[in-house]
């Protein structure tokens, strides 16, 4: 069950038994400046990695913007429902227990009420890279990935789940050739049917290894 206890000006929930040093070691990443990726469809989300005593490796998430509000407003958001970082990271505990590969969720934390910062916690997936990189650098093993991203998204399919910006930047494949697709903001369970469902995973995969160049081998997303 996700405990959420108050830590200085900050909610941390999560379903682990989080130290006080843990939160200080937390709670100094989410009062770090904004930094974001400059990988291959890196996302515009800041992240940092940090090793939590006990734990291990972690990344912490950043909730940011992106478009023209990002200058004006970078990463403070309107709660309407839910706090964002909390509908993602109970997300997460829902696809792991349904097979699909996704980060290991730690904690998640917001700052305010109304008008909120939030952050995610998962474990870090350590010697990866995103799939649009990997692909680059070994097209022939690209391939057999593939197959395994076709099962995720399967199930994906099957519990009617839209992640909402699917493509080889949101999809990490670690030394061992074992993919885990991340990045589940805004991620949620449709009434569509599964073609439908489908055929928006499919176009927005497409277009973004067209737009990017990327291997054809990554165009046969589901067989």
């Amino acid at each position: 069950m996700t405990d959420i206890q108050y830590f200085q000006s900050y909610c941390i929930g999560s379903e682990i038994t989080l130290t006080g040093k843990h939160k200080r070691q937390l709670v100094s990443c989410f009062e770090k400046p904004i930094q974001t990726s400059e990988a291959v469809l890196g996302g515009r989300a800041a992240v940092w990695t940090i090793r939590l005593d006990d734990i291990g490796p972690a990344v912490v998430k950043n909730y940011t913007r992106g478009g023209v509000i990002r200058n004006f407003n970078r990463n403070t958001y309107l709660k309407f429902s839910r706090y964002r970082c909390q509908s993602e990271y109970e997300l997460l505990l829902f696809l792991d227990r349904l097979g699909v590969s996704v980060p290991k969720p730690i904690a998640f934390a917001y700052q305010g009420k109304f008008f909120y910062h939030a952050w995610l916690v998962t474990r870090e997936i350590e010697n990866a890279q995103t799939l649009a990189e990997f692909s680059r650098q070994n097209p022939d093993t690209a391939r057999t990935v593939m197959h395994e991203l076709s099962r995720q998204l399967t199930i994906l399919l099957e519990n009617q789940i839209h992640h909402v910006d699917l493509h080889p930047g949101n999809v990490l494949v670690d030394n061992e050739n074992k993919l885990f697709i991340i990045d589940f903001d805004k991620a949620r369970t449709t009434p569509q049917n599964r073609h439908k469902l489908q055929e928006k995973y499919i176009r927005r995969w497409q277009r973004a290894v067209l737009k990017y160049k990327l291997p054809a081998a990554l165009n046969n997303i589901i067989k």
